[in-house]
């Protein structure tokens, strides 16, 4: 018997260890196949595309937020793996309802991505050790013992028109932290409606923005300049940032700012992609803080 706690704090249990997984997390279908093979895996989403080439052959049961509900269950999954911010609510208690077993992930930071992987091993059978794991772990404490003090300040943008970014509680936040890198929005909340994220009336109070989430600002560039950044790193995910993208950030502020594309897998997976992407992001902001 296996049991664990999931991140809504449900108690999944499996009689026996995961043989047919259904992933609805990009990231976390790469962890199975890396953890245990792709032989585990009977279905995926339209997004999961790692490891390239191997998808392909795998029934996809719509997008991340558009679950097929019946799709899913007609595979006969006896694991679902969800994340609570990438799935729909509706979606993922549809299937709870239905009986399927589901595990709902929504790891922050890279040292709950790593206990992620250690309770997605646990469910598949694979020994907590496996080396996948271990190269996660090796790899953030590379990246602890290289980053610059004191951090570079950076700026992650998420989406334009409006810009939008990301405070502190997002795994992303993280990443750059451990990697030797400061979020210049770090503690900067979203603010309801847009005119008051961008600056042009006052927000709601607390009351009436409940459960909203809070942890995407939209800014506007200026913000970027104030705030300090001396780097900007323009993501693939989830908007796909590109080169014309750099002629927003000329001249941006008093100091020219170092502005590059990085892979936001690198920003956004957790999992057993943590391993190649702390390396990356370490590499990349120690080459932006050495430029003058």
């Amino acid at each position: 018997m296996i049991t664990v706690v999931d991140s809504l704090g449900r108690t999944v249990t499996l009689a026996r260890p995961a043989s047919r997984v259904l992933s609805l997390v990009p990231s976390e279908t790469l962890s199975v196949a890396e953890l245990a093979g792709l032989g585990r895996l009977v279905g995926r989403t339209d997004y999961c595309i790692e490891p390239p080439g191997a998808m392909e052959a795998l029934p996809s049961v719509g997008g991340t937020k558009g679950v097929d509900v019946d799709a899913v269950i007609a595979l006969r999954p006896d694991l679902v793996l969800a994340n609570k911010e990438e799935n729909s609510r509706a979606s993922v208690r549809a299937l709870i309802e239905a009986g399927v077993p589901v595990h709902v992930s929504f790891p922050c930071t890279v040292d709950e991505s790593n206990e992620y992987l250690r309770t997605l091993s646990a469910l598949l059978g694979v020994a907590a050790d496996a080396e996948p794991i271990g190269l996660c772990e090796r790899a953030l404490v590379r990246a602890i013992r290289s980053a610059r003090d004191p951090h570079l300040p950076v700026f992650v943008p998420i989406w334009k028109d409006p810009w939008m970014t990301f405070d502190d509680r997002v795994f992303a936040s993280d990443m750059l932290r451990v990697c030797g890198a400061e979020n210049v929005f770090s503690d900067r909340a979203r603010r309801y409606p847009l005119a008051a994220d961008l600056g042009k009336r006052s927000a709601w109070d607390d009351d009436k923005v409940a459960d909203r989430d809070t942890r995407y600002p939209r800014i506007q560039l200026a913000e970027v300049a104030t705030r300090g950044a001396r780097a900007v790193l323009l993501p693939d995910e989830p908007y796909a940032f590109a080169k014309p993208d750099f002629e927003s950030f000329e001249d941006l502020g008093s100091n020219a700012m170092h502005v590059t594309l990085v892979d936001g897998k690198d920003l956004f997976w957790y999992g057993t992609r943590v391993a190649q992407a702390l390396d990356n992001l370490s590499a990349t902001i120690d080459r932006l803080a050495s430029e003058p």
